[in-house]
């Protein structure tokens, strides 16, 4: 037990900490170490997306080559600080919120049925409460992948000079809001919103569904974990894809003269319209190899985290927070 010379703990300041807390540091050390693992693909994927006509075209291999020879090692990490800035926070309020919307509705409604479906409107909110505090991040890390840009020692020819280049996450963030204010940070947020609070739930829904047929032995096996969580993730991932397509090409729209759509709906018919329907799919085998070993890992490293910090069972947390919730309302009352 590591101890300090004051005589504190660190057992007794882990302990000393609320659930929602260690759920927060759990989850944004599991959202950071799993994003930074696959960023190399989340990096293709976005061109893939955004630059069919230069990457897509050449396919995964020919888009690895470029941006190695282009870019450097480093290009594969191009807007990897802004996804990592932003996927800490979001992964930390999704679980975070997951956990907490769930206690709340089990305790606001005791005889609510403890199911998949408890976990599809839990996840739900979730993941519309963690996408609306994180949203700029999520905009600034897509335009900095958006950008292709030869390296300091190479002279890159096609380079496309009359797109704006950003410096960094600092200055993106500066540009846009000076371009267009709050309004341009939070650019192309309802088709996340639309994709986050289906694939959110679903993802959670499916989760726990499988898991309700793993026998009881082997629940707490991480591989059964880890397998059903991939799972979950693809099936989540593959109803909801065409809204990030759109909600990529929203955001990146300012910065290309390729697009004119303004709005969720009209950028869906003009993609479907002009690109074909498949584009609304486009990156998504790319997708699913990066969702695998993403969401393995992200549970891999949450379970660790909420060992580590000691974070009760879902059970002894609401009988926790229950319990706390009764003190503070007798303590009020003889206040």
């Amino acid at each position: 037990m590591a101890k300090r010379e004051d005589g504190i703990s660190f057992d007794g300041i882990i302990g000393a900490m609320p659930i929602f807390a260690k759920e927060l540091i759990a989850g944004g050390v599991a959202g950071g170490v799993a994003k930074s693992a696959v960023a190399p693909l989340e990096r293709i994927k976005i061109l893939f997306q955004t630059r069919q006509a230069e990457f897509k075209s050449i396919g995964l291999k020919g888009s690895v080559t470029k941006i190695a020879r282009t870019e450097g090692i480093l290009g594969f990490y191009r807007g990897n600080g802004a996804s990592v800035a932003r996927i800490v926070p979001y992964a930390a309020l999704h679980y975070m919120a997951y956990e907490e919307y769930r206690r709340w509705i089990i305790l606001a409604y005791p005889d609510v049925w403890k199911g998949p479906v408890l976990d599809l409107v839990a996840g739900s909110f979730a993941g519309g409460t963690a996408v609306l505090f994180t949203y700029p991040l999520d905009l600034v890390r897509t335009k900095l992948a958006y950008q292709v840009v030869g390296s300091s020692n190479l002279n890159v020819k096609g380079l496309i000079h009359h797109e704006q280049l950003y410096k960094g996450i600092r200055d993106c963030f500066s540009m846009t809001f000076k371009e267009a204010g709050w309004k341009g940070l939070y650019r192309g947020v309802a088709p996340s919103l639309y994709g986050i609070f289906p694939y959110a739930g679903l993802k959670f829904y499916f989760y726990e569904e499988m898991k309700s047929h793993v026998p009881e032995e082997h629940k707490k096996d991480i591989l059964v974990k880890l397998t059903c969580g991939s799972v979950a993730g693809l099936l989540g991932q593959t109803f909801t894809y065409p809204l990030d397509v759109v909600r990529r090409q929203m955001q990146v729209e300012r910065m290309s003269n390729a697009s004119n759509a303004k709005g969720t709906l009209h950028t869906l018919v003009a993609i479907a319209r002009e690109q074909g329907w498949k584009h609304l799919f486009s990156g998504l085998s790319l997708n699913y190899l990066k969702v695998v070993p993403s969401v393995a890992i992200g549970f891999t490293v949450y379970d660790s985290m909420k060992l580590f910090l000691q974070v009760p069972s879902r059970d002894e947390a609401i009988i926790e927070v229950a319990s706390s919730h009764t003190t503070n309302q007798t303590s009020s009352l003889h206040s």
